[in-house]
């Protein structure tokens, strides 16, 4: 899921979905589909009144919708059909309003705009054109627009009309902050689910599942390009310990430690991973064992520098890593095999030290 970066009810949401709603470029497509023969039906009944010049209208709207659909469909650009579909209904409906179409009745067709427009686009964008529109048709409904257009409409049918349409927007806009109020929320609580399944909750780290996910991606990666990448499987020396003498609370404030250093020390593109109680893997995109080993030693530099305070005594925190990095046609378990290994050596080296697969240490 796309990560959400903001948290008001504004933003434009297009872009992100739930269950159950209609995507903006379908909904569109089917209001298009309905308007069409919609407009070709109403020019044939203007034709029929000798009336040609609200039929060659009505038929052009329906054409330029058509191609507004069509466009669409070749492009898959949503914004261009979303802006050019606004764009031509707010013609229309301003011109159905002004030249008072099918005897004045067709300015009706106005209150499908407020609940179009609003789901359709921002919610800033929303209040512009229905603002735009009530004010028009108060313009409309004013001597001025007497004079201007001599439209039919009474004076107590545009009263009717003027309060109806002003309920409708401001109704329209509540339900509309409302809609994607909860659309953020959902999205939200999307998100948070997604980065739990993905992370380790104590450290924040990815956890074991998210860590074999990004592993099998790199190897793919190799497979396509031959570009090198390396692990670190490390884990805290004598934990046990730790958490015998002075408690799990102490235990959990070490594991906490070495991985806020793990993300002080690695690289953005690199893999924390909290690969199971008081052990790590870091994956190293694009890194042969040598910078592997330099980046492990400096990690364990940095962790035994550092320490946890249990009741006013300080204890410091060492690491043992073991550094493994792809080669030939090796899948990702013998790989994972190699780092354990080292891993197991540089703790019978007498651990705080790193070693590859193939012997070569640093204490």
């Amino acid at each position: 899921m796309t990560h959400v970066t903001t948290d008001k009810a504004d933003a434009d949401l297009s872009q992100y979905r739930v269950k159950g709603e209609i995507p903006v470029p379908t909904l569109i497509g089917w209001l298009t589909l309905a308007a069409v023969p919609l407009l070709v039906f109403f020019a044939y009944r203007s034709s029929l009144r000798e009336d040609l010049t609200p039929a060659i209208v009505l038929v052009l709207f329906a054409g330029l919708l058509a191609i507004n659909g069509i466009a669409y469909l070749v492009s898959h650009n949503s914004t261009l059909q979303r802006r050019g579909f606004i764009t031509l209904i707010t013609a229309l409906f301003t011109y159905m309003a002004v030249q008072a179409v099918e005897d004045g009745s067709a300015i009706i067709w106005l209150f499908a705009y407020p609940p179009v427009v609003f789901y359709i686009s921002q919610s800033r964008v929303g209040v512009i054109a229905c603002s735009g529109g009530l004010l028009g048709v108060a313009v409309l409904f004013s001597p001025i627009g007497d004079q201007l257009f001599e439209t039919p409409y009474t004076a107590s049918f545009r009263l009717t009309m003027m309060a109806v349409f002003a309920f409708e927007i401001s109704t329209c806009y509540v339900l509309d902050q409302s809609r994607r109020r909860s659309k953020l929320g959902l999205l939200k609580l999307a998100q948070e689910f997604e980065f739990a399944a993905k992370h380790d909750a104590l450290t924040g780290l990815a956890n074991r599942r998210e860590a074999l996910a990004q592993l099998e991606s790199e190897y793919q990666r190799y497979l396509r390009n031959s570009r090198l990448f390396s692990v670190l499987l490390m884990d805290i020396d004598l934990f046990k310990n730790v958490n015998d003498n002075h408690g799990h609370h102490i235990g959990d404030e070490m594991i906490k430690l070495v991985a806020s250093t793990l993300s002080e020390q690695c690289r953005k593109v690199d893999t924390l991973a909290r690969w199971g109680g008081e052990e790590y893997l870091v994956l190293l995109p694009e890194t042969n064992t040598e910078e592997a080993v330099k980046t492990a030693n400096r990690i364990r530099e940095a962790v035994s520098r550092k320490s946890v305070n249990a009741e006013g005594h300080a204890i410091n925190a060492t690491i043992s890593v073991g550094v493994a990095t792809i080669r030939n046609a090796e899948s990702v378990d013998r790989l994972l095999q190699r780092a354990d290994e080292g891993l197991y050596r540089a703790k019978t080296l007498g651990r705080n030290t790193v070693c590859d697969f193939d012997g070569q240490f640093t204490a």
